[in-house]
């Protein structure tokens, strides 16, 4: 079950963040770009939240799903196919950031170099960037790739929260494992958010919370400033966590 908010006034700034990431997804969504390398980076005209996991992770699908169209971003059954970095302007207020996908068993070494570098010159001195989704597949946890991106956020100083995918196809059990696994790996990344997301693009589990963690890092004026910021009524603290051991 979703954590009950202690008071009154708790609920109330609960219910008004989760309308607030309605309104704000509910806005025309537009690709603006897709972009190859570091000299096409767009200027930073607006907030960005990035969106980054393996091939197959399901990122295409939960951009789909928050967003509530079909085609937004590009689905495939063939891992490995995104190779740009696509820019997504919602409602004149947000950029989504649609990085590549990583850790394609079959990519050589030259193209995991080349994601590496795309990657890293996204991140250099991007001031604008509130935080990186990391995207985990439920069924497979985080992975010696996703490890590696992790130490590359933590070097680079880059805040990220981790969203689990695809929940719904695991057990409650499994599920309560693989959230303490995460959590306890979490804890050991300065760069690294604590709060743990838990979505299924196909049951529409989760996507509520993530929109409204969304809007309040829109609203922010500054940087995210990760695990040590100040909860307010706008702040990602007042969005209940999804419960990682109900997928329905």
């Amino acid at each position: 079950m979703t954590e009950i908010p202690a008071t009154e006034e708790e609920a109330a700034a609960v219910a008004a963040a989760i309308e607030r990431g309605r309104l704000l997804f509910a806005k025309e969504c537009e690709f603006v770009m897709g972009v190859a390398k570091e000299a096409q980076l767009p200027a930073a005209e607006l907030p960005e939240i990035a969106f980054a996991g393996r091939s197959n992770v399901g990122k295409s699908s939960l951009l789909n799903a928050l967003t509530n169209r079909n085609s937004l971003a590009r689905t495939s059954n063939t891992p490995g196919r995104t190779r740009e970095v696509n820019f997504f302007r919602l409602g004149g207020r947000l950029m989504l950031v649609d990085l590549p996908g990583y850790g394609y068993a079959k990519a050589g070494k030259e193209e995991i170099a080349r994601w590496n570098k795309l990657i890293e010159d996204y991140l250099r001195g991007r001031s604008n960037l509130r935080r990186v989704c990391l995207l985990i597949d439920a069924r497979r946890g985080i992975g010696e790739p996703d490890r590696k991106v992790m130490e590359m956020l933590d070097k680079a100083a880059v805040v990220y929260q981790i969203i689990l995918t695809k929940v719904d196809k695991e057990k409650v059990g499994a599920l309560a494992k693989i959230q303490e696994k995460a959590a306890l790996e979490v804890s050991r990344h300065g760069a690294a958010y604590p709060d743990i997301m838990a979505t299924s693009s196909a049951k529409k589990t989760g996507l509520a919370e993530v929109r409204a963690a969304c809007a309040a890092l829109a609203e922010s004026n500054a940087v995210d400033s990760g695990p040590s910021e100040t909860p307010t009524e706008t702040s990602p603290e007042t969005i209940p966590k999804t419960p990682l051991a109900d997928p329905s």
